[in-house]
């Protein structure tokens, strides 16, 4: 498939990796460190250096797995090692991983010593379409998602399909979510082909360069994240809320989809009452969403907590609540300031169907 242009990179799908090998061989790096997570580690790596046998120089920087890892104590081990290892303002960062991985991967790198060239491969469906593409960087801080980062570009992205089958089918699943994301704010077409589809292991190379497409076009037009860029944001605004509160509140927590889609469902009923949403695009996204990740019970007593963790949003502005909503699938708006009392109301609308 053919390359995605950003402004400043690009975004390959080769699954030989033979694009790294001839990266590597112009580029000419001080030295190379390869950051996994303990998953990937056991998982992707083995695949990683069976792809590339020519590539015996680097050394690897090991984190625990999990969105509660995100954090900046974990940074400073990273700083820490590259430290040991004395890297200097010409090494690389090779950041092998899901989300956490290439979220914070590219943090650490964009920071130390004012910025290494850092490089994405992500393992997950959801970092596919998603994390690692857009230039945004960012760790969590107390339960709050995402609150520290930057806006810095990697040097690629290389999308290897073949780390996909290391993936339990929950976490495939996962990146679904983001999938039927870009159809809802961008692709009423794409929305409707992948609701046909039963499960997410018939996801296919073409839905996820399609996927990628949607998203940077969106990125190239708004890079800075000041206008149409936000309608990235539809679902995350109360889907971080559930999924910082099951982070820190639950034995078998939510994964980042999963959230995300209880947030879209929540949404797309505040899209209705405010936003011209029809009542048969909300059915369309409510039963989708259903069908593909079941019900979650919000537990009873904790919405206005959710509430209190959606006023810590990096997204509001003077103290109000921000939404990016739909006016109907293939399109959405942004910069919507929602009422508490609403936002409550959707909390309801999800625990009644």
């Amino acid at each position: 498939m053919k390359p995605i242009q950003n402004d400043s990179y690009q975004v390959f799908f080769d699954d030989s990796l033979n694009i790294l090998n001839d990266f590597l061989t112009k580029k000419k790096y001080s030295k190379i460190f390869i950051l996994v997570d303990e998953q990937t580690s056991e998982h992707c790596l083995p695949i990683f250096q069976e792809k590339l046998p020519s590539l015996t120089e680097f050394d690897i920087i090991e984190v625990p797995n999990g969105e509660e890892n995100k954090t900046i104590d974990f940074c400073i081990g990273i700083w820490r090692t590259l430290l040991d290892f004395e890297a200097d303002r010409n090494a690389l960062l090779i950041n092998l991983g899901g989300g956490v991985v290439t979220d914070m991967g590219s943090f650490a790198a964009a920071t130390f010593k004012r910025g290494i060239d850092f490089l994405q491969i992500p393992t997950t469906l959801l970092s596919q379409v998603d994390a690692s593409v857009g230039g945004k960087t960012g760790i969590d801080m107390d339960n709050v998602k995402n609150i520290i980062g930057t806006f810095s570009q990697p040097q690629a992205v290389i999308i290897c399909t073949d780390f996909l089958k290391t993936l339990p089918d929950r976490e495939l699943n996962s990146g679904l979510a983001e999938i039927i994301k870009h159809g809802i704010i961008a692709d009423a077409d794409f929305f409707e082909e992948v609701t046909l589809l039963n499960d997410a292991k018939e996801i296919t190379a073409r839905h996820i360069h399609h996927s990628v497409e949607i998203k940077n076009s969106v990125v190239l037009t708004d890079p800075f994240e000041k206008n149409i860029r936000k309608t990235l944001n539809f679902g995350h605004t109360i889907g971080h809320a559930i999924e910082s509160w099951s982070l820190n509140n639950e034995k078998n927590q939510l994964l980042h989809g999963e959230a995300i889609a209880i947030g879209m469902i929540c949404e797309a009923y505040i899209a209705k009452e405010t936003n011209g949403l029809s009542e048969e695009n909300l059915d369309k996204i409510t039963n989708v969403f259903i069908k593909f990740f079941g019900r979650y019970k919000i537990r009873e007593g904790i919405n206005n907590t959710l509430l209190d963790i959606m006023k810590q949003d990096k997204k509001n502005s003077n103290g109000k609540i921000s939404f990016s909503l739909p006016n109907k699938i293939g399109s959405c708006s942004y910069d919507s300031f929602i009422e508490g009392s609403l936002i409550l109301d959707s909390l309801k609308y999800y625990q009644s169907i």
